[in-house]
């Protein structure tokens, strides 16, 4: 099930996408997984993940927790997919709401996916409403924050790798709340959604 609900194409021919569907089913070349700072993939998303591309997923996340460290909010770790149908996994640490500075902390997630995508070279990128789970951010703010940053993202890397960036949801409800804003926030940008 893949279902794309919204589009947005900028200047430089990239497009942001707002996607109902399963990240785990997507044939891109990374998905990205909303992940805690030790990699340990119980449940969420991550756990949905982790149980569909298999035992891999956790043995190089735990070897990637060990090699650096705790994954930091604008450094995601990256693995390989598994039995997944994309190549790569982007594991990116949103905040919990509550702690502080939240906002900035799923800027700095979101944006960290885009530029470790980039630098990895791939074209097109899957990325779930980091944080808006069991982590407790709004959806509504949060739905602003990824416009914004995928869209000055795409403004300042007009030449990137990157030409595709789905905003991947599951849930209806959340799906139904990111629409909205989608359609505000391209409507006041003066950029009218497709």
């Amino acid at each position: 099930m893949k279902h794309r609900v919204r589009g947005h194409l900028y200047p430089s021919g990239a497009a942001l996408e707002l996607l109902h569907a399963d990240i785990t089913t997507l044939k891109v070349d990374a998905i990205v997984n909303a992940a805690n700072e030790h990699l340990r993939h119980g449940g969420g998303v991550a756990g949905i993940i982790s149980a569909k591309g298999g035992a891999s997923i956790q043995q190089e996340s735990s070897h990637w927790v060990q090699e650096h460290g705790l994954v930091k909010h604008n450094a995601p770790a990256l693995t390989g997919a598994g039995n997944l149908p994309c190549k790569y996994i982007i594991h990116a640490v949103g905040p919990i709401w509550g702690e502080g500075d939240e906002d900035k902390k799923l800027e700095d997630a979101i944006l960290g996916s885009l530029l470790l995508a980039e630098k990895l070279s791939l074209k097109s990128l899957a990325i779930p409403p980091i944080s808006t789970g069991i982590f407790g951010f709004p959806k509504e703010r949060a739905a602003g924050i990824f416009f914004n940053i995928i869209s000055q993202f795409f403004q300042e890397h007009p030449s990137s790798s990157l030409r595709t960036v789905g905003v991947t949801i599951i849930d209806t409800p959340t799906l139904n709340i990111f629409l909205a804003i989608f359609d505000r926030w391209f409507t006041t940008t003066g950029n009218s959604p497709s």
